[in-house]
C-alpha cells in the first residue's frame, strides 16, 4: 500500500496526489483479492469459454435445417468448407461484421501501475474514531465507503465498519458483513487506515460530532475544519458518504470495493456458477444494464412510453420521497436532453441498428422492469434469448438474496464486469462503476449509448420520417464508434466552471483511471517497464 508524501505545493494538489496513490494502492489489493476468489471458479469453464465459439452440442436447441444455425453466424470464412456461393458470401460478410462487433478493443498496452511510492509511510497514530452512514444503493455506498477510507487517512481517524443504508427506496436490511468480506476489508488496509468492527464500549454513549461533510471538498476542508473537531470530540459521525471528496476520484476507490470491499465468497460463487451456465449454453453474451425500473423512472421524471396511470404513480412516488429534492420535472425536456434511460423497445432498436442478430444472448442486469412482461415483450420480440439471475440460478440459490436489493445488485455487478460486452441504458452509479472496472481490467468493450442523439432518431421512427434499415444503422454505428470504452485520458472539468462546480463537472475518477493508475508498457526491448503517457 502506498500514499504519496506531502510536499510543499498547494493543498488542492496535495489531496489529489494523496487520494490517487492511496486508491491505486488499494486497487492492487482489490484486483488480486477479487481474482483470487473467482479465478478458480472461472477455471472450470471450457478453455477460453468467454471467447470460444459455441459448439453445436452447447446450444440448447436445434434449429430447422433450412435456417442458418447460430454457430454459422459466428463462423469465420475458413470454417466454411463448401464453395462460396453468392448467398454464402453474404453470410461471410455478416460473420465478419459480427466478429468486429464482438472483437476486444485494442488496449494499447496499458496496464495497472499501482506500485508504492518511495515516500510511503504507514498510517499515523489515530486521533479518534470515524463512524460512517453510507447512503444510496449498492454502488453509491461502495464508492462513498472508499472515499471515507481516504478521509479517515487524512484526518488520522480509526474507521469503524460502515453502516449500510436501510432507509433508502429499496428498504434493504443488509449489514456490511452480509454483502462484503469484512475480514478482508480490515486486513487489506492495515498499513493505511486502522479499521475496527465496533466502537469501543467506553465510547458507545459518548457525545459525537455529527457532520454532513461538504460535497467535493479538498484536503484543506478535512485537515482544518473536520480535524479540528478532535479537540472536543473522540467520535465523528459522517451522516452521508457519497461524493465527499474533491475531484470525485472514485474509480480505484471503487476498485477497492471490488476486493478490499469484496463481496462475500458465497455470492461470488453463486454468480459465477450462473455465468458459467450462460457461457455453456449461449457462448458470448451482452450484459445489459436495463435501468427501466420504478425508482429510476420516478426519480428522473421520465414517462415516455408509459400510460397516464403509470406516469401518475411515478409522480406520487417522487413527491412522497422526501430526500429527492427535485419534484417538478418536465418529462419531455428530460428525454430530449438525454437524461432518461432507454426503454426496452428503444434498446431493441439500438441493438439491431448496431448489427447484433436476434440470436444474441442478452443478460438483463436489473431489478424488476417497470411494466413487467408486457413491456419486456417489446425487447424480447427482437432478442428472444434474454437471461437474468432468476433464470441462471435456482430458486434455492437465490433465496438468501431475494429481499436484499444490495445483494441482488452485487450479483448483477459481477456478471456485468465479466460479460463480453457491457451496455448501460443510463449513466447511473452501477453503469459508471462497471465501466471503470472494465477499463482497469484491460478496457473491455463497453458501449455507452448516446441517449440525446438516439432520442432524435427514435422520434423520427415514431413520426414515420425514418425507417429501420441501413440508413438508421449507419448513423447509429457512426455515432458510437468512439463510445466503446477504448483507452483515453479522463475528461477534465467543463470550461468556465469554478470552485465546487469545477470538481463536480469532471469525469469521475472511478469511471476512468487513466492516466493516474494505468500506464503504457514500453516496447519489449525496453525490458517491459511501464511509462505514464
Amino acid at each position: 500500500m502506498a500514499v504519496v508524501g506531502l510536499v510543499a505545493k498547494p493543498r488542492w494538489r496535495t489531496v489529489l496526489i494523496l487520494r490517487r496513490v492511496l486508491m491505486c494502492a488499494i486497487a492492487t489489493i482489490a484486483l488480486m483479492a477479487l481474482l483470487s476468489v473467482h479465478v478458480r471458479e472461472v477455471s472450470k469453464l471450457p478453455g477460453g469459454a468467454s471467447f470460444k465459439l459455441p459448439a453445436q452440442h452447447e446450444i440448447g436447441y436445434q434449429k430447422p435445417s433450412g435456417e442458418r444455425s447460430w454457430m454459422l453466424e459466428f463462423a469465420p470464412p475458413h470454417m466454411l468448407e463448401a464453395p462460396l456461393t453468392a448467398q454464402k458470401l453474404r453470410g461471410v460478410k455478416r460473420s465478419l461484421n459480427l466478429e468486429t462487433l464482438w472483437k476486444a478493443l485494442p488496449n494499447r498496452d496499458y496496464a495497472p501501475c499501482t506500485e508504492p511510492s518511495s515516500s510511503y509511510t504507514t498510517s499515523p497514530e489515530s486521533r479518534g474514531y470515524l463512524l460512517v452512514h453510507a447512503n444510496g444503493g449498492l454502488n453509491q455506498m461502495r464508492a462513498g465507503i472508499c472515499d471515507m477510507v481516504a478521509v479517515a487517512r487524512i484526518i488520522n481517524a480509526t474507521l469503524v465498519i460502515p453502516e449500510l443504508d436501510k432507509r433508502s427506496f429499496w428498504q434493504d436490511s443488509s449489514n456490511f458483513s452480509d454483502v462484503f468480506d469484512e475480514y478482508h476489508f480490515i486486513n487489506s488496509l492495515v498499513n493505511d487506515v486502522k479499521i475496527i468492527k465496533k466502537l469501543p464500549k467506553e465510547l458507545a454513549t459518548s457525545t459525537r460530532a455529527v457532520k454532513h461533510f461538504k460535497s467535493w471538498s479538498g484536503m484543506d476542508y478535512y485537515e482544518e475544519e473536520i480535524a479540528r473537531l478532535w479537540e472536543e470530540y473522540q467520535v465523528i459521525r459522517a451522516a452521508k458518504s457519497d461524493s465527499r471528496l474533491a475531484n470525485n476520484n472514485l474509480l480505484l476507490t471503487f476498485r477497492s470495493c471490488d476486493a478490499v470491499l469484496a463481496m462475500k465468497p458465497f455470492a461470488l460463487h453463486l454468480k459465477l456458477r450462473g455465468w458459467e451456465r450462460s457461457h455453456e449454453v449461449h457462448g458470448r453474451y451482452i450484459a445489459l444494464h436495463l435501468r427501466f425500473e420504478k425508482d429510476m423512472l420516478a426519480f428522473s421524471g421520465c414517462t415516455h412510453d408509459l400510460s397516464l396511470e403509470e406516469a401518475e404513480e411515478l409522480k406520487t412516488i417522487r413527491e412522497n420521497t422526501t430526500w429527492w429534492k427535485v419534484k417538478d420535472i418536465d418529462p419531455l425536456e428530460q428525454r430530449m436532453s438525454g437524461f432518461c434511460p432507454l426503454t426496452p423497445k428503444e434498446v431493441g432498436i439500438f441493438l439491431r441498428a448496431l448489427g447484433f442478430p436476434s440470436s444474441t444472448p442478452v443478460y438483463i442486469a436489473a431489478g424488476e422492469i417497470y411494466g413487467g412482461e408486457s413491456r419486456m415483450a417489446q425487447l424480447q420480440s427482437r432478442y428472444p434469448v434474454l437471461m437474468n439471475k432468476e433464470k441462471l440460478a435456482s430458486a434455492e440459490e437465490l433465496a438468501p438474496f431475494i429481499n436484499h436489493a444490495s445483494q441482488m445488485a452485487a450479483l448483477d455487478y459481477i456478471v456485468s464486469v465479466e460479460s463480453d460486452i457491457f451496455i448501460p441504458t443510463y449513466a447511473g452509479n452501477m453503469a459508471r462503476a462497471v465501466e471503470g472496472h472494465r477499463r482497469f481490467l484491460g478496457h473491455r468493450k463497453t458501449i455507452s449509448p448516446d441517449r440525446k442523439s438516439l432520442v432524435r432518431l427514435f422520434n423520427k421512427l415514431e413520426g414515420g420520417t425514418m425507417k429501420e434499415g441501413k440508413n438508421l444503422s449507419n448513423r447509429v454505428i457512426e455515432m458510437h464508434r468512439k463510445r466503446q470504452g477504448s483507452p483515453r485520458k479522463r475528461k477534465g472539468p467543463i470550461s468556465g466552471t469554478k470552485g465546487t462546480e469545477r470538481f463536480r463537472s469532471e469525469e469521475p475518477f472511478y469511471v476512468n483511471p487513466l492516466p493516474d493508475c494505468l500506464c503504457q508498457k514500453e516496447s519489449p526491448h525496453m525490458n517491459g517497464s511501464l511509462i505514464i503517457k
